[in-house]
């Protein structure tokens, strides 16, 4: 059986405003009603394939939790990095992780923020590659170029070492337009695709091998792992300890046992707005368009709205990107769609919410998103799931205002227990020890108003929490 390891991580910074710091790429539904996370979930359910094993970091834990539960998937296990450091140790905790299970056990180490449009070839290229990986050598997929793309690496392959699997001569590093029109004609090279296939023990031992440095602390990190509800956290003081290293600077470069299969049934790592674009239905003049959108003598242009709020009209645009949502906007030439990431770079330096901010604030009972906010009061609409309940709180400077206007709600307010249903309210006042819970079946959303002289979140004393969250996380 090949298990899965969906990395998890991401800055969210490439497809701002959509993707986001604090809700990155893989968890929004780019392409299709699913995320591109739980699109790569679900892409290995069947023959050969045990449950994923998700590696993610502390703040997406509840979000990678709901999106697979949505999806009718149990996982292998979730793993929690305490610190982002890059692919090179995730896949060692992982490995380690199964080795310690069965040795020869197969590890699919793959993104979970890419497309992939023809997703039993893929599955069919990934067990062609099993004789490859059980004779000890580390297998990647390349990618079969469709043009002389520089915001790639790639591959150069070399002979046969199994039947349609061939050696890895040499990784290329992202190239400029020329280097890459040589290699797109030269036809021995490929796109790297960053998805590698081994037994969990070669994986070790080429760590062991090329990284020494990454051993002892992974290792240590892995050993003293706690549990933490149905989560698994690696030991911060023993991560704290790991080098931030790409898998393929810390191990694939310096490895000699490395093959490749080519893969050529569509691929993209939805790496800017163009590639977007690319991947998307479009009508006779190239324009791909979202609902709530309205294009007028536009050519080969994006627009996109994500608010029920927002109609975004484009006239007389020609290779364009527009992306609307009720707190950011984004307009570039399609071509310079790679730059987005310094845009949020400038946002971030002068402190502009909106660099990392998702305007839903996702919780393990739900989300929030404030509809209104002003000098001494504050909107939000609260949703919360079947069976959830935010933490027993109180606040020091606001009072709320709490009206259901779906399902049915379980509040506590001091003493007081009772069951607000639709179109009735309560009144918390400052310093009530509350909380609201949906003890239904249904989702239950409410609309909170709160007034007071301080707003911030960080007005909260929290009491109970049924989810564990410590006192340095979002609260609520």
């Amino acid at each position: 059986m090949i298990t899965p390891v969906l990395l998890c991580g991401g800055s969210g910074t490439r497809l701002w405003p959509l993707s986001r710091e604090r809700f990155p790429k893989q968890f929004v539904p780019l392409l299709a009603d699913r995320s591109l996370f739980q699109a790569s979930a679900q892409r290995f359910i069947g023959e050969g394939f045990d449950a994923p094993l998700v590696m993610t970091a502390n703040e997406f834990r509840f979000i990678v939790s709901e999106q697979l539960d949505e999806c009718g998937i149990s996982p292998a296990g979730i793993l929690i990095e305490p610190e982002p450091r890059n692919t090179a140790p995730a896949a060692l905790a992982a490995a380690v992780l199964l080795q310690q299970s069965h040795p020869q056990s197969l590890m699919l180490l793959v993104p979970s923020d890419h497309a992939i449009e023809n997703k039993e070839a893929f599955c069919e290229a990934v067990r062609r590659a099993v004789p490859a990986a059980l004779d000890e050598r580390i297998v990647t997929f390349g990618i079969n170029p469709t043009r002389a793309e520089t915001g790639y690496g790639w591959l150069e392959t070399g002979s046969e070492t199994h039947p349609g699997i061939h050696e890895l001569q040499r990784f290329v590093e992202k190239p400029d337009r020329d280097r890459a029109d040589e290699m797109l004609r030269d036809g021995s090279f490929l796109w790297n695709a960053g998805i590698f296939l081994a037994t969990a023990s070669t994986f070790v031992e080429a760590f062991r091998k090329h990284a020494p440095g990454l051993m002892a602390p992974v290792e240590r990190s892995v050993k003293k792992a706690r549990n933490d509800l149905n989560f698994l956290r690696l030991d911060q003081e023993a991560w704290a300890q790991v080098e931030s290293i790409s898998i393929d600077y810390a191990v694939m470069e310096k490895a000699d046992n490395l093959s490749v299969v080519r893969f050529d049934e569509g691929w993209s790592d939805l790496g800017s707005w163009e590639s977007v674009w690319q991947h998307v239905a479009k009508d006779e003049a190239g324009n791909a368009l979202s609902e709530r959108t309205t294009a007028i003598d536009c050519e080969r242009t994006l627009l996109r709205s994500e608010s029920d709020e927002v109609e975004l009209v484009g006239i007389g645009l020609k290779n364009i990107v527009a992306v609307a949502m009720r707190d950011a906007m984004i307009v570039a030439d399609l071509d310079q769609s790679q730059s987005v990431k310094l845009a949020v770079e400038k946002l971030k330096a002068r402190n502009a919410r909106q660099f990392g901010e998702f305007p839903k604030h996702h919780r393990p009972w739900g989300w929030y998103e404030t509809l209104v906010l002003a000098d001494r009061f504050q909107v939000k609409r609260i949703y919360v799931h079947p069976g959830a309940s935010l933490s027993l709180q109180s606040h020091m400077h606001r009072s709320e205002h709490w009206i259901v206007v779906a399902g049915t709600a379980k509040v506590v307010v001091n003493d007081d227990v009772r069951l607000v249903t639709e179109n009735e309210s309560v009144y918390v006042p400052v310093g009530s020890v509350h909380r609201m819970e949906n003890p239904g079946k249904v989702p239950m959303v409410l609309i909170e108003v709160q007034t007071g002289a301080y707003l911030g979140e960080d007005d909260i004393v929290r009491y109970e929490d049924k989810y564990a969250r410590s006192e340095g996380e979002a609260r609520a």
